[in-house]
């Protein structure tokens, strides 16, 4: 497998991962502040992770 494409699964797994987070900070809202903080907070860490590999899939390709 080339590094692109395992580059590419990564990225995949970043964005549901990133979604499945803001989702979670979004439906602990309402019912527990801490939890929703939490969970936008690694949205943000993993928001920056895959920022990071946009920027290196764009110079690459």
């Amino acid at each position: 497998m080339s590094r692109i494409t395992q580059l590419r699964r990564y990225m995949k797994h970043l964005e549901e991962r990133y979604s499945e987070l803001v989702e979670r900070a979004d439906n602990y809202k309402h019912i527990d502040e801490c939890k929703s903080d939490r969970s936008a907070f690694k949205a943000m860490k993993v928001l920056e992770k895959l920022n990071r590999l946009r920027y290196l899939d764009r110079e690459y390709i």
